[in-house]
């Protein structure tokens, strides 16, 4: 394993969102990016970030509220979405770091954003589906979310799920399962 790949970050967004049709003129847009840094030698969570993101062309929706906890007068607390991927890749190496996030949702809502909003993508292309990735080392006929793959690890659901810093503490912790069992990109069974 290079000593590029030593590191590892973990993202999980949340995003604007309603129960049914957006309302007229809205887009789904990231309100926060929770991060997790794994050191894949070390076999162990090293950092967990939380970065709140204004939204510029949505609201917070009571729904969106009810499912992750944040407020609209929270988010507007936040930094501009350029200065999050900005801080991705100053803070904590996104451009040059492998990264992974439970299922494919995080890396296109990156991608849509970025591009609709004209900012530069901030990771790195070595993107890593912890979700096929566990389904895959697991002989899992499907996929299944992250809380019920933490169930079926034997791990407890730490924070509150749907938080973003949370989730990717709890996606980081399934992570270090399949780099304890070898089957992770680039590692090795842990011995004793």
């Amino acid at each position: 394993m290079s000593g590029t790949d030593r590191y590892l970050t973990v993202i999980d967004v949340e995003a604007t969102c309603w129960d049914g049709t957006p309302p007229a003129g809205q887009v789904n847009e990231i309100i926060q990016i929770g991060l997790c840094v794994v050191d894949v030698h070390a076999h162990t969570r090293v950092e967990r970030a939380d970065i709140l993101v204004r939204p510029r062309r949505s609201r917070v929706s009571a729904f969106c509220t009810e499912l992750t906890g944040l407020t609209q007068e929270q988010v507007d607390t936040g930094v501009g979405f350029a200065e999050a991927c900005a801080l991705l890749v100053d803070r904590y190496g996104a451009g040059s770091r492998r990264w992974a996030s439970w299922g494919d949702y995080d890396r296109k809502q990156f991608e849509r954003q970025c591009a609709a909003a004209g900012v530069p993508y901030p990771f790195a292309p070595r993107h890593v589906n912890a979700k096929a990735r566990y389904a895959e080392a697991h002989n899992l006929r499907r996929p299944m979310g992250m809380a019920r793959a933490l169930a079926h690890a034997g791990l407890p659901l730490e924070g509150r799920h749907h938080n973003g810093a949370d989730d990717a503490w709890n996606i980081a912790a399934l992570v270090l399962t399949l780099v304890d069992a070898g089957v992770w990109p680039g590692s090795r069974a842990r011995v004793g």
